[in-house]
């Protein structure tokens, strides 16, 4: 990767780096776009594909696909990589999960992913939300399959996990996002050692649920530490590896060190291949949720051929 862009001045205006042409997408415009919102706000629901300002949206919302963002749309952290806002939360919405579990029929989703913004002003950081969230969906269309993405539940991260893997989402999803060297400024609030813990445990409560993970590039990351990143997943069992490049929302976020390419992409994915992740999806534009249903039934082909191949070779 190429060295750090040097920092500016507090007086000087900030300066974003041009994209490149293969990070650039089409704005949304499309029937199915529209329908897709028109559908979010009649349910009063928030989506992460607007609130973190994904460069997919389009594409996603024009499918009918949509990642539903539950506790609200206000964030008890900051860290500088999201566009999330930051500031006290409102009271958790009882009539949430019904909410979502009536938008999963109306779309006639297949596969739904659920996540959160961060509630550390909450006893449990907001798990009984996800659980009931998921009961719902399972009672309003019992054949959808359900992907969570959840906070890392600081300090009360045991007790939360175990709750929210006995409601028995299809996917655990739990985002690292950086290498450890950048935590302290880019994910201030989280512990990277934690995060990994998280995801092993809930493995360790019930192995049939997927795990998965996801990184971004572009940051500031050194070849090597990607690599480690990869290892210390693969010794937790994280079973789907993910891997897109930042974007800075805001001038006030986070700067671009690196609009790593297409290549480079393709070879941290063959990598990671062969340090044994059932699925990896790395590219400029991939996101945990990009093509979520589509890559939950090729993590399900890919542990039945390995469980095939460990019988035929017992």
């Amino acid at each position: 990767m190429n060295d750090p862009t040097p920092v500016a001045r507090p007086t000087e205006p900030a300066v974003r780096q041009r994209k490149p042409d293969w990070i650039r997408v089409k704005a949304p415009t499309s029937a199915g776009f529209a329908a897709t919102r028109a559908l979010m706000r009649s349910k009063s629901l928030t989506t992460v594909c607007e609130e973190a300002a994904c460069p997919n949206i389009g594409e996603c919302w024009s499918k009918k696909h949509a990642t539903v963002m539950i506790l609200g749309d206000t964030c008890t952290r900051a860290c500088a990589f999201c566009n999330v806002k930051t500031g006290m939360p409102r009271a958790v919405d009882p009539m949430e999960p019904n909410n979502v579990a009536d938008a999963a029929v109306q779309m006639g989703l297949q596969h739904i992913v659920i996540t959160s913004v961060d509630r550390d002003d909450l006893p449990d950081g907001g798990a009984k939300q996800f659980v009931k969230v998921i009961e719902a969906i399972r009672k309003a269309s019992p054949t959808t399959t359900i992907e969570i993405l959840t906070p890392d539940f600081r300090n009360k991260h045991e007790a939360a996990v175990e709750m929210i893997v006995a409601a028995r989402p299809d996917v655990y999803n739990h985002n690292l996002e950086t290498v450890p060297r950048l935590y302290p400024t880019i994910r201030p609030g989280a512990r990277y050692y934690a995060s990994i813990r998280l995801l092993e445990q809930v493995k360790k409560l019930d192995p049939s649920i997927f795990t998965k993970s996801g990184i971004m590039l572009g940051l500031g990351e050194e070849r090597l530490e990607v690599h480690q990143v990869m290892d210390d997943m693969r010794s937790a069992d994280i079973d789907f590896l993910t891997m897109g490049q930042y974007l800075q929302p805001t001038p006030r976020h986070a700067k671009v060190q690196d609009f790593v390419t297409p290549a480079a992409f393709d070879a941290y994915a063959a990598i990671a291949r062969a340090k044994g992740f059932l699925l990896v999806a790395s590219s400029p534009l991939t996101r945990s949720s990009y093509h979520a249903g589509d890559d939950f039934a090729k993590m399900k082909a890919a542990r039945d051929a390995k469980l095939a191949k460990a019988v035929v070779a017992v």
